[in-house]
Protein backbone atom coordinates (compact mmCIF):
# COMPACT_ATOMS: atom_id res chain seq x y z
CA UNK A 1 0.00 0.00 0.00
CA UNK A 2 2.77 2.42 0.75
CA UNK A 3 3.69 2.03 -2.94
CA UNK A 4 0.18 3.44 -4.54
CA UNK A 5 0.23 6.64 -6.21
CA UNK A 6 -1.75 9.33 -3.85
CA UNK A 7 -4.80 10.08 -6.15
CA UNK A 8 -4.65 13.93 -5.80
CA UNK A 9 -0.97 13.46 -6.96
CA UNK A 10 -2.01 11.43 -9.71
CA UNK A 11 -4.76 13.68 -10.89
CA UNK A 12 -2.24 16.93 -10.37
CA UNK A 13 0.27 15.16 -12.47
CA UNK A 14 -2.56 14.06 -15.00
CA UNK A 15 -3.55 17.76 -15.41
CA UNK A 16 -0.30 18.92 -15.95
CA UNK A 17 0.51 16.48 -18.44
CA UNK A 18 -2.85 17.87 -20.27
CA UNK A 19 -1.71 21.35 -19.59
CA UNK A 20 1.99 20.76 -21.30
CA UNK A 21 0.66 18.68 -24.54
CA UNK A 22 -1.73 21.31 -25.08
CA UNK A 23 0.96 24.28 -24.67
CA UNK A 24 2.90 22.35 -27.16
CA UNK A 25 0.41 21.08 -29.66
CA UNK A 26 -3.21 23.32 -28.96
CA UNK A 27 -4.02 24.23 -32.66
CA UNK A 28 -3.47 28.14 -33.44
CA UNK A 29 -2.08 29.22 -29.79
CA UNK A 30 0.12 26.15 -29.47
CA UNK A 31 4.01 26.78 -29.50
CA UNK A 32 4.23 24.61 -32.60
CA UNK A 33 1.72 25.99 -34.24
CA UNK A 34 3.25 29.85 -33.17
CA UNK A 35 6.83 28.46 -34.06
CA UNK A 36 5.23 26.92 -37.37
CA UNK A 37 3.06 30.58 -38.36
CA UNK A 38 6.73 32.58 -37.37
CA UNK A 39 8.24 30.58 -39.44
CA UNK A 40 5.96 31.32 -42.56
CA UNK A 41 5.91 34.77 -41.88
CA UNK A 42 9.60 35.06 -41.46
CA UNK A 43 10.16 33.54 -45.22
CA UNK A 44 7.05 35.52 -46.50
CA UNK A 45 9.19 38.59 -45.16
CA UNK A 46 11.85 37.61 -47.23
CA UNK A 47 9.89 36.64 -50.00
CA UNK A 48 8.85 40.25 -50.11
CA UNK A 49 11.59 42.34 -49.16
CA UNK A 50 13.59 40.18 -52.46
CA UNK A 51 10.91 41.26 -54.79
CA UNK A 52 11.01 45.01 -53.24
CA UNK A 53 14.79 44.81 -53.68
CA UNK A 54 14.79 43.28 -57.36
CA UNK A 55 12.06 46.04 -58.43
CA UNK A 56 14.31 49.12 -56.91
CA UNK A 57 17.09 47.57 -58.86
CA UNK A 58 14.91 47.39 -62.24
CA UNK A 59 13.43 50.64 -61.25
CA UNK A 60 16.63 52.38 -61.15
CA UNK A 61 18.73 50.31 -63.40
CA UNK A 62 20.90 49.01 -60.97
CA UNK A 63 22.86 45.39 -61.42
CA UNK A 64 21.21 42.86 -59.72
CA UNK A 65 23.37 39.56 -58.70
CA UNK A 66 23.11 36.53 -56.02
CA UNK A 67 25.64 38.48 -54.10
CA UNK A 68 23.51 42.35 -53.81
CA UNK A 69 20.82 40.29 -52.90
CA UNK A 70 22.08 38.48 -49.97
CA UNK A 71 23.62 41.35 -48.61
CA UNK A 72 20.60 43.82 -49.26
CA UNK A 73 18.45 40.89 -47.18
CA UNK A 74 21.61 40.43 -44.57
CA UNK A 75 21.60 36.26 -45.44
CA UNK A 76 24.16 34.05 -47.13
CA UNK A 77 24.55 33.38 -50.33
CA UNK A 78 23.30 29.65 -50.17
CA UNK A 79 20.58 31.09 -48.54
CA UNK A 80 19.57 33.98 -51.13
CA UNK A 81 20.11 30.87 -53.42
CA UNK A 82 17.26 28.60 -52.43
CA UNK A 83 15.06 31.98 -51.93
CA UNK A 84 15.45 32.95 -55.55
CA UNK A 85 14.64 28.92 -56.69
CA UNK A 86 11.80 29.12 -54.84
CA UNK A 87 10.45 32.60 -56.05
CA UNK A 88 11.06 31.34 -59.73
CA UNK A 89 9.60 28.14 -59.32
CA UNK A 90 6.11 30.71 -57.75
CA UNK A 91 6.47 32.95 -61.77
CA UNK A 92 7.56 35.49 -59.70
CA UNK A 93 11.04 36.37 -60.93
CA UNK A 94 12.80 35.11 -63.92
CA UNK A 95 16.90 33.75 -64.95
CA UNK A 96 19.42 35.57 -66.87
CA UNK A 97 22.69 33.92 -66.39
CA UNK A 98 23.93 36.19 -63.21
CA UNK A 99 20.99 38.46 -63.39
CA UNK A 100 17.59 38.20 -62.27
CA UNK A 101 14.58 40.46 -63.32
CA UNK A 102 10.86 39.91 -62.27
CA UNK A 103 7.83 38.63 -64.41
CA UNK A 104 4.66 40.59 -64.49
CA UNK A 105 3.03 38.57 -61.65
CA UNK A 106 6.60 39.49 -59.37
CA UNK A 107 6.13 43.30 -60.24
CA UNK A 108 2.88 43.28 -59.29
CA UNK A 109 3.64 41.50 -56.24
CA UNK A 110 6.64 44.11 -55.83
CA UNK A 111 4.73 47.04 -56.58
CA UNK A 112 1.68 45.92 -54.08
CA UNK A 113 4.61 46.06 -51.33
CA UNK A 114 6.07 49.12 -51.79
CA UNK A 115 2.77 50.87 -52.33
CA UNK A 116 2.15 49.58 -48.37
CA UNK A 117 5.29 50.31 -47.23
CA UNK A 118 5.20 54.47 -48.65
CA UNK A 119 1.82 54.84 -47.36
CA UNK A 120 2.68 53.56 -43.84
CA UNK A 121 5.72 55.88 -44.37
CA UNK A 122 4.01 59.38 -44.91
CA UNK A 123 1.15 58.78 -42.50
CA UNK A 124 4.15 58.44 -39.79
CA UNK A 125 5.48 61.32 -41.30
CA UNK A 126 2.53 63.44 -41.70
CA UNK A 127 -0.02 62.28 -38.81
CA UNK A 128 2.27 61.19 -35.97
CA UNK A 129 5.02 62.64 -34.16
CA UNK A 130 7.29 59.78 -35.24
CA UNK A 131 10.52 61.38 -36.30
CA UNK A 132 12.20 60.69 -39.35
CA UNK A 133 15.07 57.77 -38.62
CA UNK A 134 11.68 55.90 -37.56
CA UNK A 135 9.89 56.11 -40.69
CA UNK A 136 11.15 53.46 -42.91
CA UNK A 137 12.10 50.72 -39.81
CA UNK A 138 8.31 50.69 -38.69
CA UNK A 139 6.93 50.97 -42.24
CA UNK A 140 9.40 47.63 -43.02
CA UNK A 141 7.16 45.62 -40.19
CA UNK A 142 4.04 47.10 -41.08
CA UNK A 143 3.73 46.23 -44.77
CA UNK A 144 4.04 43.02 -44.34
CA UNK A 145 0.53 43.10 -41.84
CA UNK A 146 -1.20 45.96 -43.81
CA UNK A 147 -3.96 44.97 -45.76
CA UNK A 148 -4.68 46.61 -49.40
CA UNK A 149 -7.95 47.01 -48.02
CA UNK A 150 -6.18 49.12 -44.81
CA UNK A 151 -3.56 50.48 -47.35
CA UNK A 152 -6.54 52.31 -49.18
CA UNK A 153 -8.27 53.39 -46.28
CA UNK A 154 -5.32 54.81 -44.48
CA UNK A 155 -4.37 56.76 -48.40
CA UNK A 156 -7.58 58.31 -48.43
CA UNK A 157 -7.58 59.41 -44.97
CA UNK A 158 -4.15 61.74 -45.82
CA UNK A 159 -5.48 62.64 -49.12
CA UNK A 160 -4.23 59.49 -51.47
CA UNK A 161 -0.54 61.17 -51.97
CA UNK A 162 1.72 60.55 -54.40
CA UNK A 163 5.14 60.47 -52.90
CA UNK A 164 6.25 59.13 -49.66
CA UNK A 165 8.52 61.75 -47.14
CA UNK A 166 11.64 60.41 -49.06
CA UNK A 167 10.72 61.63 -52.18
CA UNK A 168 9.64 58.25 -53.94
CA UNK A 169 6.75 57.55 -55.63
CA UNK A 170 3.81 55.68 -54.00
CA UNK A 171 2.66 53.51 -56.83
CA UNK A 172 -1.47 53.51 -57.67
CA UNK A 173 -3.66 51.08 -56.02
CA UNK A 174 -3.65 49.72 -60.01
CA UNK A 175 -0.08 49.25 -59.91
CA UNK A 176 1.28 52.43 -62.07
CA UNK A 177 4.28 54.64 -60.69
CA UNK A 178 6.18 57.21 -62.93
CA UNK A 179 9.42 56.08 -64.22
CA UNK A 180 12.66 57.31 -62.46
CA UNK A 181 13.91 60.63 -63.03
CA UNK A 182 16.78 62.39 -61.90
CA UNK A 183 20.59 61.59 -61.29
CA UNK A 184 22.55 61.49 -58.16
CA UNK A 185 24.44 64.77 -56.42
CA UNK A 186 27.88 63.40 -56.46
CA UNK A 187 27.34 63.26 -60.66
CA UNK A 188 26.26 67.03 -60.58
CA UNK A 189 29.02 69.59 -61.95
CA UNK A 190 30.16 72.97 -60.42
CA UNK A 191 28.11 75.65 -61.42
CA UNK A 192 25.02 72.97 -61.35
CA UNK A 193 21.87 74.00 -59.58
CA UNK A 194 19.07 70.60 -58.80
CA UNK A 195 16.11 70.77 -56.89
CA UNK A 196 16.70 67.38 -54.20
CA UNK A 197 13.64 64.67 -55.49
CA UNK A 198 14.33 62.00 -53.25
CA UNK A 199 17.12 60.98 -49.98
CA UNK A 200 17.67 57.67 -49.66
CA UNK A 201 16.59 56.38 -46.16
CA UNK A 202 19.52 53.06 -45.98
CA UNK A 203 21.73 53.05 -44.68
CA UNK A 204 20.43 54.79 -41.43
CA UNK A 205 24.20 56.22 -40.56
CA UNK A 206 23.90 58.01 -43.89
CA UNK A 207 20.62 58.78 -43.61
CA UNK A 208 20.97 60.79 -40.11
CA UNK A 209 24.29 62.81 -41.50
CA UNK A 210 22.10 63.96 -44.39
CA UNK A 211 18.82 64.97 -42.48
CA UNK A 212 21.09 66.97 -39.63
CA UNK A 213 22.13 69.08 -42.92
CA UNK A 214 18.66 69.50 -43.78
CA UNK A 215 19.07 68.00 -46.92
CA UNK A 216 14.86 67.18 -47.64
CA UNK A 217 13.10 66.53 -50.79
CA UNK A 218 12.32 70.18 -52.65
CA UNK A 219 15.52 71.94 -51.39
CA UNK A 220 17.47 73.54 -53.89
CA UNK A 221 21.00 73.75 -53.94
CA UNK A 222 24.46 75.09 -56.16
CA UNK A 223 27.27 73.05 -56.61
CA UNK A 224 30.42 75.26 -55.68
CA UNK A 225 33.19 72.59 -56.00
CA UNK A 226 33.75 68.92 -56.64
CA UNK A 227 36.73 67.46 -56.35
CA UNK A 228 38.93 64.72 -54.76
CA UNK A 229 35.65 62.02 -54.21
CA UNK A 230 34.02 65.32 -52.56
CA UNK A 231 31.53 67.56 -53.17
CA UNK A 232 30.32 71.32 -51.71
CA UNK A 233 27.35 72.97 -52.28
CA UNK A 234 24.95 75.80 -50.91
CA UNK A 235 21.99 74.36 -49.06
CA UNK A 236 18.99 76.34 -47.25
CA UNK A 237 22.07 79.52 -47.08
CA UNK A 238 24.50 77.12 -45.33
CA UNK A 239 27.78 75.34 -47.15
CA UNK A 240 27.32 72.03 -47.32
CA UNK A 241 30.34 69.46 -48.00
CA UNK A 242 29.89 65.29 -48.65
CA UNK A 243 31.59 62.66 -49.87
CA UNK A 244 30.83 61.43 -52.72
CA UNK A 245 29.19 58.16 -51.23
CA UNK A 246 27.40 60.22 -49.40
CA UNK A 247 26.38 62.65 -52.18
CA UNK A 248 25.47 59.53 -54.39
CA UNK A 249 22.28 59.22 -51.62
CA UNK A 250 20.59 61.94 -52.68
CA UNK A 251 18.83 62.34 -55.95
CA UNK A 252 18.54 65.54 -57.70
CA UNK A 253 17.04 67.14 -61.21
CA UNK A 254 18.65 70.26 -62.69
CA UNK A 255 17.16 73.31 -62.54
CA UNK A 256 18.26 76.60 -63.98
CA UNK A 257 20.10 78.55 -62.04
CA UNK A 258 17.98 81.83 -62.48
CA UNK A 259 15.41 80.40 -61.03
CA UNK A 260 17.19 79.56 -57.69
CA UNK A 261 15.36 81.73 -54.91
CA UNK A 262 16.97 81.97 -51.56
CA UNK A 263 14.38 83.52 -49.12
CA UNK A 264 14.99 84.11 -45.82
CA UNK A 265 13.90 82.57 -42.47
CA UNK A 266 11.25 84.05 -40.32
CA UNK A 267 13.22 84.34 -37.19
CA UNK A 268 16.06 86.63 -39.03
CA UNK A 269 13.09 89.01 -39.23
CA UNK A 270 13.70 92.67 -36.99
CA UNK A 271 10.84 94.32 -35.23
CA UNK A 272 8.88 95.93 -37.03
CA UNK A 273 10.32 94.29 -40.66
CA UNK A 274 7.66 92.99 -42.58
CA UNK A 275 7.77 90.17 -44.62
CA UNK A 276 5.27 87.85 -47.27
CA UNK A 277 5.35 84.27 -45.98
CA UNK A 278 6.69 82.04 -48.77
CA UNK A 279 6.40 78.59 -47.15
CA UNK A 280 7.42 76.24 -44.63
CA UNK A 281 10.90 73.99 -44.77
CA UNK A 282 10.01 69.98 -45.39
CA UNK A 283 12.17 69.44 -42.40
CA UNK A 284 9.09 70.88 -40.33
CA UNK A 285 6.50 67.78 -40.51
CA UNK A 286 3.26 66.13 -38.73
CA UNK A 287 1.40 68.21 -36.14
CA UNK A 288 3.97 70.68 -35.93
CA UNK A 289 3.39 71.51 -39.85
CA UNK A 290 -0.36 71.31 -39.23
CA UNK A 291 -0.02 74.14 -36.43
CA UNK A 292 1.78 76.74 -37.83
CA UNK A 293 -0.51 76.16 -40.73
CA UNK A 294 -3.55 76.35 -38.65
CA UNK A 295 -2.02 79.58 -37.28
CA UNK A 296 -2.24 81.03 -41.05
CA UNK A 297 1.53 80.41 -42.10
CA UNK A 298 0.25 79.29 -45.47
CA UNK A 299 2.39 81.85 -48.59
CA UNK A 300 1.18 84.89 -49.22
CA UNK A 301 0.29 85.33 -45.97
CA UNK A 302 1.55 89.09 -44.31
CA UNK A 303 3.42 88.72 -41.44
CA UNK A 304 5.52 91.74 -39.20
CA UNK A 305 7.77 91.20 -36.22
CA UNK A 306 5.64 92.82 -33.54
CA UNK A 307 7.37 92.17 -29.78
CA UNK A 308 10.19 90.14 -28.30
CA UNK A 309 9.78 88.60 -25.14
CA UNK A 310 12.05 89.43 -21.74
CA UNK A 311 14.65 86.37 -23.12
CA UNK A 312 14.24 86.79 -26.75
CA UNK A 313 12.22 84.18 -27.65
CA UNK A 314 9.63 83.66 -28.25
CA UNK A 315 8.84 86.26 -30.43
CA UNK A 316 5.21 87.97 -31.21
CA UNK A 317 4.31 87.98 -34.95
CA UNK A 318 1.32 89.61 -36.45
CA UNK A 319 -0.26 87.75 -38.69
CA UNK A 320 -3.65 87.99 -40.11
CA UNK A 321 -4.78 90.56 -37.32
CA UNK A 322 -3.20 89.12 -34.31
CA UNK A 323 -0.58 88.66 -32.34
CA UNK A 324 0.77 85.22 -32.56
CA UNK A 325 3.99 84.05 -30.37
CA UNK A 326 7.18 81.63 -32.09
CA UNK A 327 9.76 79.91 -31.07
CA UNK A 328 12.63 80.39 -33.20
CA UNK A 329 13.06 77.12 -33.75
CA UNK A 330 9.84 77.39 -35.39
CA UNK A 331 10.46 80.01 -37.16
CA UNK A 332 13.43 78.86 -38.39
CA UNK A 333 11.62 76.33 -40.73
CA UNK A 334 9.50 79.48 -42.01
CA UNK A 335 10.50 80.95 -45.42
CA UNK A 336 10.28 84.73 -46.02
CA UNK A 337 10.41 87.39 -48.66
CA UNK A 338 11.25 90.75 -46.93
CA UNK A 339 8.47 93.51 -48.11
CA UNK A 340 10.26 96.75 -48.70
CA UNK A 341 8.86 99.89 -47.02
CA UNK A 342 6.62 101.67 -50.21
CA UNK A 343 5.65 98.11 -51.25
Amino acid sequence: MSNMINPAWALLIGVATLIFIGFIFWPNIGLISILLRSRHNTHREQVEDALKFLFDCEYKNIFCGLQSIASNLDISEEKAARLLGHLTSMGLIAVHGDTFSLTDSGRSYALQVIRLHRIWEKYLADVTGAGHLEWHEAADQKEHRLSIEEADRLAAQIGNPVFDPHGDPIPSSTGEIPEHTGQPLSALKVGDTGRIVHVEDEPKVIYAQLMALGLYPGTQLHVIESADGKIKFIANNEECLLTSHFASAVTVVLIPHEIQVNYALLSSLKLGEKAEIKGISPSCRGQQRRRLMDLGIIPGTLVTAELKSASGDPVAYRILGANIAIRKKQADHIFVNRVIAGQ
